[in-house]
Formats: C-alpha cells, sequence, structure tokens
C-alpha cells in the first residue's frame, strides 16, 4: 500500500458505525443491568471500544443516553389521515418504541438522572424532546403548552407502567390511554 493510498482512507471506524454500535451496546447493557449498572465503563467494554471514545462524542452518560434514545425511536412517524389517527399512532409508536429492550430503562433512568441536573435537562430539552414537539405542533397545529401536555401525559403514564411493573404497557390499555388522550384534543378547543 502507498502512502497516498493509507492517507486516503480515514483513520478508525466511521463516526455512524461507532455511533451504531455504542447505541446498541447502550441499550443492551441498560437491558442486562439496568440504568445504574450501565456505567461508560461497561458500555465501552460492551461496545469493543474505548471509554474515551465515548467521551470524545458525549461529554455524559446522559447525553449519549439522549442521543441514544433519538436513534431508538428515531423520526416521528406522522401517520393518519386526521389529527385522531395521527395522535393515535403516536401514542401507540411511543408504547411500542419504550416497551423495546433497554429503552424504557435508559428513558426513566435519565429523566431520574435528570431531577437534579440542569444541564442534562437541558440536553434532554433541546437534543430529544424538541424534535419532537415541533413535528406534533406542526402535524396538530396545537400550541406548545398542550403538546408539552400531551408528551407528559403518555410518555410519564408509560414510564410508570414500565416502572411499577417491569413490562411495557399491554396494547388494551394503550389503546384506553389513546381514547383518554384523544377526548381532550378533540372534545375541547385549544385554549385562547
Amino acid at each position: 500500500m502507498t502512502r497516498a493510498t493509507r492517507s486516503a482512507r480515514p483513520p478508525g471506524r466511521p463516526r455512524a458505525g461507532i455511533d451504531a454500535v455504542v447505541f446498541a451496546a447502550t441499550l443492551n447493557t441498560v437491558h442486562e443491568l439496568g440504568y445504574a449498572g450501565a456505567t461508560m465503563d461497561r458500555i465501552a467494554a460492551a461496545a469493543g471500544v474505548a471509554k474515551t471514545t465515548i467521551y470524545r462524542r458525549w461529554e455524559s452518560k446522559g447525553a449519549l443516553i439522549a442521543d441514544c434514545l433519538l436513534d431508538a425511536f428515531g423520526p416521528l412517524p406522522l401517520e393518519g389521515a386526521d389529527r385522531v389517527e395521527v395522535l393515535s399512532s403516536t401514542i401507540h409508536w411511543g408504547a411500542a418504541k419504550i416497551g423495546e429492550p433497554g429503552v424504557g430503562a435508559a428513558f426513566a433512568g435519565v429523566f431520574v438522572d435528570a431531577v437534579n441536573d440542569p444541564g442534562l435537562r437541558e440536553v434532554l430539552s433541546t437534543r430529544f424532546q424538541a424534535p419532537y414537539l415541533r413535528a406534533l405542533q406542526d402535524a396538530l397545529g396545537e400550541p406548545e403548552n398542550r403538546v408539552l401536555l400531551l408528551i407528559d401525559v403518555v410518555v410519564g403514564t408509560l414510564l410508570h407502567r414500565m416502572g411499577m411493573t417491569g413490562e411495557p404497557m399491554a396494547d388494551a390499555d394503550v389503546t384506553a390511554l389513546a381514547e383518554m388522550v384523544l377526548r381532550y384534543f378533540t372534545d375541547r378547543a385549544a385554549p385562547p
């Protein structure tokens, strides 16, 4: 291999490849050991990378978890012909995502850490919640405060159930939750 050929290739793995490996290792570690047991050392070992590789990309475990959750959830699939269908499909989608191995525990754990960490709350608000908030506001034509209420009620209920039972919410209960939320958002006009 010539010197020119060697320098044409970037060193190490591509960033997207590392991110995917670290995100998978993070969720697997959280699933196996719980949020508290998923230390940066254990995540790095599970990913087969140096801890410094992780800290170059994420300043803290909370920042890693926020980006990991954003990756796990992906873009909001705004499916449906009207606001009722969009809301219902979004609630069912969120419930399914929170029920994936490691996701609910990572979500709940990072929220607990954020209670006493204003920096982490800012990370969660700007990097994780904001894209979904904007997408729902645009799709529903609702003001920010009503969409935040929707997010609080749905996510809070789903995480509470998982925390209390260790299991994701059953489909019938997700449907009942969606029906309750839909009544609020379709029976009431937006406040002035």
